[in-house]
């Protein structure tokens, strides 16, 4: 929504409209419980903040501001007009980092004042507040589960919208997967919403039921910190593959598919998922150790020399230097050490034998010998998939582990592979024929 189209505006500005139609009642009615909307409007109204706090807001996940716990006992708590309200001082303080930040503010602030009155029409028309009111938790988890339920259609609803007017997404796919993947979470924070409201009108009061929140907010930090920390490696891993494919700009490509080559042998081997992200993380790395491989080596035209080619084969040990602090690879490291093992002992850069090589190794020995093969190269053309499964078939069990050969056959032959090009036209050195794969296998 940087340059945002008329008919985006309208929609925007509609919605608008919308919700102050909502609001509207509350300010008039005489009968508004102002001391719960101001209770919850400040309490949610503080957590978008959060962001900004000087000590916290440094170190704070992006949207853990927005607390949908809090709005949701607004709608199980208040009538449908007074619950919206609870929106708007929020709305207003939120956080917004794009432009126009004014449209933005108001676009979120009308999403979440027209979904709360829906829900709070809905829960009350279900007799949701009776059951509240009397304690009665069993009673509430119907009418509470229809108003979560709606409250997500209708943001799903605006979403897809926006996404066509502002975004040009085709109709046929805006809305496409928005409900199912709000349900689970706000179906959590509308029980925890559920609880609160129920507490707030029980004779623990407000103060047990602000409570609540607490663990709620933990557990979202918590989980918020680890795919900060998981974005972190992502980004660490992205780093050092950009660095080698500036380096070595022929292979550009060849570590993201030995990569995915990697992880499709280890979800045959059934792998737990911890391990194949980490044996992804291999297969993207194997080849970080060409950082500390002389340019002129791996831009060399014409043949290499003995005395060459024992310098590039000290690529594994350079990436495993590399590779050494960071904690989080695990296994990873020594794939990236011994991906160039044969299995009868002939490759380097120990010259490991057997169940000696590491499991990870294993795998990206193959992965990377199968990209190789069926990857243009200025020197040879892509082989089909078959004929080079069928090199990989031959060289089992003294190049390759068998095991990994069939694990990389069997998925293939379920799931295909659709590889693409690696080297930019005209660019490459011929001296990449190291010799080292299998026969025809040109892997590095």
């Amino acid at each position: 929504m940087r340059s945002v189209p008329p008919g985006a505006r309208v929609f925007v500005l509609l919605a608008g409209g919308g919700a102050l139609v909502c609001v509207a009642s509350a300010l008039l009615d005489d009968d508004t419980a102002w001391g719960v909307v101001a209770v919850l409007a400040g309490v949610y109204a503080g957590g978008e903040q959060v962001g900004r706090c000087r000590f916290i807001g440094r170190r704070a996940p992006k949207g853990m501001g927005t607390f949908f716990p809090v709005l949701l006992a607004g709608a199980f708590l208040l009538p449908a007009s007074a619950a919206a309200l609870v929106v708007v001082p929020g709305a207003c303080l939120a956080r917004v980092d794009q432009r126009p930040v004014a449209l933005r503010k108001l676009w979120r602030g009308a999403q979440l004042v027209l979904g709360i009155w829906a829900a709070a029409r809905v829960f009350e028309a279900l007799g949701g507040p009776d059951a509240v009111a009397q304690g009665r938790l069993a009673d509430t988890l119907e009418p509470a589960a229809a108003a979560v339920l709606v409250f997500c259609a209708v943001l799903t609803v605006l979403d897809g919208g926006i996404l066509a007017l502002a975004e040009r997404v085709p109709a046929r796919t805006a809305w496409r997967g928005l409900l199912l993947r709000s349900l689970a979470p706000v179906g959590v924070h509308g029980l925890a919403g559920l609880v609160m409201a129920v507490l707030w009108a029980s004779p623990y009061g407000a103060v047990a039921a602000l409570l609540v929140l607490l663990p709620m907010y933990i557990s979202c930090w918590v989980f918020a910190q680890y795919q900060r920390e998981r974005a972190a490696h992502q980004a660490t891993i992205r780093a050092l593959v950009q660095a080698v494919d500036i380096k070595d700009g022929y292979t550009r490509g060849h570590s993201e598919r030995v990569g995915q080559a990697s992880m499709m042998i280890a979800r045959q081997l059934g792998m737990a998922d911890e391990r194949v992200e980490i044996l992804r993380f291999a297969g993207i790395l194997h080849d970080v150790g060409k950082l500390g491989v002389p340019t002129r080596l791996l831009r060399k035209d014409g043949p290499l020399t003995p005395e060459e080619r024992e310098i590039i084969q000290l690529h594994p040990e350079y990436g495993h230097e590399i590779v050494r602090g960071i904690g989080f690879l695990g296994e990873a490291r020594a794939a990236i050490l011994h991906h160039h093992e044969r299995l009868d002992g002939s490759g380097y850069p120990y010259g490991l034998a057997g169940s000696q090589i590491p499991e990870f190794a294993r795998v990206v020995a193959v992965a990377d010998a199968f990209d190789a093969m069926t990857s243009t190269r200025t020197y040879s053309r892509a082989r089909p998939v078959p004929v080079a499964l069928a090199e990989l078939e031959r060289c089992a069990g003294s190049q390759f582990d068998p095991v990994m050969v069939r694990a990389l056959v069997d998925v293939l032959e379920r799931e295909g592979w659709h590889p693409v090009v690696t080297a930019d036209e005209g660019a490459v050195p011929a001296a990449r024929r190291e010799g080292v794969a299998a026969p025809g296998a040109a892997s590095r």
